[in-house]
């Protein structure tokens, strides 16, 4: 098997290989390199891998099928969709991402705009357009519309920009990131099961595992920002009302309650290398 970091690797290749297949015939040729633009700075693709590691994890299957990957590239636009948005000056109003300057920096307000709609939009079309049995298609549009909805990170969004109140309690906080942050991550672990054929059983693992996980990297991203978000304008964090250590502590509980819901799995050693460097990393 090879090396996570590898592996990692070739699960970004494969995905942006998919990736750059789309909106090749968008019009005008502005809004084409517009919508590419945020789609190629970088970024780790922990989505795509969750997808991809979950569905490896139940089928033994050590490929990468084209469905798998547009699957897992449909969770990917939706992701750097609201990246886009996130970025506007309504929001976070955020110059530069992954050491560029945002999309509204780099094209306009709305340019930038249209290209989170672009996104969100293709995602979609993405799924509808796999050659996956009809009901395995619904399931996965129903999965990825209710993760990326109000009943997932758009109500977590909501809940971020104080439009529920200020911040100040734990079980708040945890609410708002199961959404905002979790919803998408447990989601993806959830398609990788679909297209693995995964049983009921299996679909509930997955989920329990993605849950876990979700949280835990919202909790280790506290950890990395804890220097930055203690100004007085700083967003909530785990960190402002536990503390590092505490922080800490709580990401570790929640990888091995993620290592634990997929223990049983054929092949389970890529998601607990997963689990552990999304809870561990320095950057």
């Amino acid at each position: 098997m090879k090396a996570l970091p590898h592996w990692l690797a070739d699960v970004c290749t494969a995905v942006e290989a998919v990736l750059s297949e789309r909106f090749l015939d968008a019009w005008p040729p502005s809004l084409k390199e517009a919508i590419r633009y945020p789609l190629f700075t970088g970024g780790k693709r922990v989505r795509p891998a969750l997808c991809v590691g979950m569905y490896q994890a139940i089928h033994g299957n050590v490929s990468f099928p084209k469905p798998l990957l547009a699957v897992a590239a449909s969770v990917e636009m939706i992701h750097t969709y609201s990246l886009v948005h996130d970025d506007l000056p309504c929001l976070d109003n955020d110059d530069e991402r992954r050491g560029v300057p945002t999309v509204h920096r780099a094209f306009g307000e709305g340019p930038a705009l249209l290209v989170g709609d672009a996104l969100l939009t293709e995602a979609f079309t993405l799924l509808a357009e796999q050659p996956l049995p009809s009901e395995v298609i619904v399931q996965l549009v129903t999965d990825l519309s209710t993760a990326a909805g109000y009943r997932g990170m758009i109500g977590g969004q909501g809940a971020d920009i104080g439009m529920n109140g200020p911040v100040v309690d734990h079980k708040t906080l945890s609410r708002l990131h199961r959404l905002k942050t979790g919803a998408l991550l447990q989601i993806s672990a959830v398609m990788g099961a679909r297209v693995a054929q995964a049983t009921p059983e299996q679909l509930a693992q997955a989920s329990a595992y993605g849950q876990a996980i979700g949280l835990a990297f919202q909790l280790a991203d506290d950890v990395l920002d804890a220097e930055e978000d203690q100004k007085e304008d700083g967003p909530p964090s785990f960190v402002k009302l536990l503390g590092v250590d505490e922080t800490r502590r709580q990401a570790e509980a929640l990888r091995k309650n993620a290592c634990e819901a997929i223990a049983s799995f054929e092949e389970p050693q890529r998601l607990l290398e997963l689990a552990q460097f999304i809870t561990q990393r320095d950057h």
